[in-house]
C-alpha cells in the first residue's frame, strides 16, 4: 500500500515538475517575442518623415488629384508613395491651392486707382504647405447702379397667356 502511495506521490511530483517547466518555457518564449518586436520598432524609426508634394489635379485646376510622398532611410521598405487628394474649387488659387484664407469685407473704392481691396488671414494650410500669413487682393470698382427689379416668372407667364387669348 505504501509503495502505491509512494508511486502516486512520484507521479504527482513529476506532473507538477513538468507543468512548471512548461510554464517557464512559455514565459521565456513570450519575452523573446517581445524583444523581437521592440527591435522591429527601432528599425521603423530609422525611416524619415514623409515629405509630400503639392496636390496636382487630374484635370483642370481644382478637384480630385494626386500628390507624391518621399522619405529617406536605409532600412525603409517604402520610400515613395502616391496619395489621392482634392483641391477645393472655391479656394483662391492665386495664393496656392493648399492655402485657405479668411477674408474681410471689401474696402471702399480708391478713386485714384479705381480699385477696392480686402485682406485675408491664413485659416488653414494643407500638408504643411508654405503659405503667406496675410494676403491682399484687389478688384476694379463696379458701377454703383441699382439693378432693375425683374418681373416674377409667374407674371410673365400670365401675360403671355393673355396675349395668346387675344390673338
Amino acid at each position: 500500500m505504501q509503495s502505491q502511495q509512494s508511486q502516486q506521490q512520484h507521479r504527482k511530483f513529476a506532473a507538477v515538475f513538468l507543468a512548471f517547466i512548461f510554464i517557464l518555457a512559455t514565459v521565456d518564449t513570450a519575452e523573446a517575442g517581445k524583444k523581437e518586436k521592440a527591435e522591429k520598432k527601432v528599425k521603423k524609426s530609422d525611416c524619415g518623415e514623409w515629405q509630400w508634394s503639392v496636390c496636382v489635379p487630374t484635370s483642370g485646376d481644382c478637384g480630385l488629384g494626386t500628390r507624391e510622398g518621399t522619405r529617406t532611410g536605409a532600412e525603409c521598405k517604402q520610400t515613395m508613395k502616391t496619395q489621392r487628394c482634392k483641391i477645393p474649387c472655391n479656394w483662391k488659387k492665386q495664393f496656392g491651392a493648399e492655402c485657405k484664407y479668411q477674408f474681410q469685407a471689401w474696402g471702399e473704392c480708391d478713386l485714384n486707382t479705381a480699385l477696392k481691396t480686402r485682406t485675408g488671414s491664413l485659416k488653414r494650410a494643407l500638408h504643411n504647405a508654405d503659405c503667406q500669413k496675410t494676403v491682399t487682393i484687389s478688384k476694379p470698382c463696379g458701377k454703383l447702379t441699382k439693378p432693375k427689379p425683374q418681373e416674377s416668372k409667374k407674371k410673365k407667364k400670365e401675360g403671355k397667356k393673355q396675349e395668346k387669348m387675344l390673338d
